[in-house]
């Protein structure tokens, strides 16, 4: 059986969720990865519930130690690997400490260098293989009061363009999807009760999952390196 990593795997109405869900269904047994075991044991749970394979494993993304432990959970079998994790980190730049600056680079870039070397790592002597990373708005442009933000997930971008052009003759396929704007998940509800009311305004979870799998699924003669996704109600 063919397996899949997800990191950054959170509450069930989340991203990372729903993509550990999806391939799941999909066949693949599942390595749900994220720092709080409670969350990535229900996801597991529900997974087996629906008659698929999954393994809760608790990681710190920025890590070496447990994301090298992590892929080596994995086994021979690792066909795709996704890089879910992040966090959003507002602040002004003239105010802001370089321990927080820091820490939003570790999470949102150095723990995707680490994830996406111990990926390849273990695909090119298969020569086959797809590594996915999760991008926003912040990896295309700036915005005020989100330097630290923006500079972490342009980091990511490129580096993920540039495991692309590296690996691509090695057959494996990196991709990278933007998803610009917020999503309908128990974050933004958490965060903000009222956005409930306005989920017209929110991109749908499965929206974003069904660009995972197209890229997943994409021939190795037709490769996308990046999908963007957003509401029509967005504003770009």
């Amino acid at each position: 059986m063919k397996t899949a990593i997800v990191i950054g795997v959170g509450p069930d109405r989340g991203l990372g969720a729903r993509l550990c869900k999806r391939f799941a269904a999909d066949g693949l047994k599942v390595l749900v990865a994220g720092r709080t075991l409670p969350a990535l044991q229900a996801v597991s749970d529900d997974i087996a519930k629906a008659g698929g394979q999954a393994v809760p494993i608790v990681a710190d993304a920025t890590s070496e130690h447990d994301i090298v432990a992590l892929f080596d959970a994995a086994g021979d079998n690792l066909d795709l690997a996704i890089y879910n994790a992040g966090n959003n980190t507002p602040g002004r730049i003239i105010e802001m400490d370089a321990d927080y600056f820091e820490k939003a680079w570790r999470v949102a870039c150095f723990g995707g260098f680490l994830f996406g070397r111990e990926a390849v790592r273990r695909m090119v002597p298969k020569k086959t293989g797809t590594l996915l990373f999760t991008g926003a708005s912040a990896s295309l442009r700036g915005r005020s009061g989100y330097g630290a933000f923006n500079s972490a997930k342009a980091g990511l971008r490129t580096l993920a363009q540039a495991m692309a052009k590296e690996y691509a003759g090695d057959g494996i396929h990196v991709g990278h999807v933007v998803v610009d704007g917020a999503i309908a998940g128990d974050k933004i509800f958490s965060r903000f009760p009222n956005a409930a009311g306005r989920e017209d305004s929110l991109i749908d979870i499965e929206g974003i999952v069904d660009a995972f799998t197209f890229l997943y699924r994409q021939p190795e003669r037709a490769w996308s390196f990046e999908l963007d996704v957003r509401t029509s109600k967005e504003k770009w």
